[in-house]
């Protein structure tokens, strides 16, 4: 497992907010305590990614939603569209 923080659009490191990349080719994004966002299969380009994001934590604040924003590359319209869609799904990840 490797954890690194979050860098901000200016290319500095963002306190409480972290990448995290486990042994099994997944990506997190990590907001404090809660995790926010899982891509599976990031790595892997056998298989396709999937995007997981927390029912709970993934909206929960303006600023949580500008980090997962900068950790996606999308915006906030962008993202509820594709949850919309099914691209995107809506669980429990703590």
């Amino acid at each position: 497992m490797k954890v690194s923080n979050l860098y901000n659009r200016n290319g500095n490191k963002v306190k409480n907010q972290f990448v995290v990349y486990d042994d099994n080719n997944n990506k997190f994004f990590q907001s404090y305590d809660s995790i926010i966002v899982k891509i599976e299969n990031f790595i892997d380009s056998d298989k396709e990614s999937k995007i997981y994001l927390d029912s709970k934590y993934y909206n929960y604040s303006t600023t949580t939603s500008k980090y997962r924003n900068i950790f996606l590359e999308e915006n906030t319209k962008e993202i509820e569209k594709k949850i919309k869609d099914g691209i995107y799904i809506l669980t429990n990840l703590n």
